[in-house]
């Protein structure tokens, strides 16, 4: 009961629904190993990122405060259950730690967000009507791809195997372009995010939304 009072102080606190709080908290809790570095990582982008607040897109799946942080405990969760399967010498560890973090790139730097409130145009704005896209990109921000600036954020704070970094640089898999040359090199591990990814965004959050 204690605990779970605390996660709902936390919740209120953030703004954040007590059930995605818990879920979040019990994925923290798996990783033991790096678990020092790793949560030293998670409070720093909780205090200097957007990483709580941001959306998962602009238009499309979770684009809503917090849609970050729900696809990537969805991505988490659905991983570990995939890993149960498939491949259940793959560490429950590095299961929670690419699936959290493979998006991170999206909650942009400290100070400058990828994504930006979308407002209203003036038409839109005379009609009462809100603007047709809810998230934009932040045009100040350095470009770099998703998963570049994910690894950005995390390799000077938290040690990742080989595996994860090819899981989460690759985990769009061969929806983009430049992923075509690791086709049929990828890990397991890279594999499985592959598939976690597309499912948490094509079929769990349409489902749940």
């Amino acid at each position: 009961m204690e605990i779970l009072s605390q996660v709902k102080e936390w919740s209120s606190l953030r703004n954040i629904d007590p059930e995605l709080e818990a879920r979040y908290e019990t994925l923290k809790d798996i990783v033991m190993m790096r678990r020092k570095p790793f949560l030293e990582l998670i409070n720093w982008l909780e205090e200097a990122t957007e990483w709580l607040t941001s959306p998962a897109s602009t238009r499309y799946h979770l684009n809503k405060e917090h849609g970050l942080l729900e696809h990537s405990i969805n991505v988490a969760e659905t991983l570990l259950n995939l890993k149960e399967t498939l491949a259940p010498e793959i560490t429950a560890e590095s299961c929670v730690i690419v699936g959290l973090l493979h998006d991170l790139g999206k909650a942009g730097v400290p100070g400058k967000p990828q994504y930006l409130v979308n407002e209203p145009s003036e038409k839109q704005r005379w009609a009462g009507y809100p603007a047709s896209v809810p998230y934009r990109f932040n045009n100040d921000l350095l470009y770099l791809s998703v998963p570049i600036r994910s690894l950005y954020l995390i390799l000077p704070r938290l040690p990742l195997t080989e595996e994860e970094v090819q899981a989460i640089a690759y985990h769009d898999g061969q929806y983009v372009e430049d992923n075509r040359s690791v086709a049929t090199k990828e890990g397991k591990l890279a594999l499985l995010l592959q598939y976690a990814d597309n499912w948490s965004g094509f079929v769990k959050e349409k489902e749940d939304h």
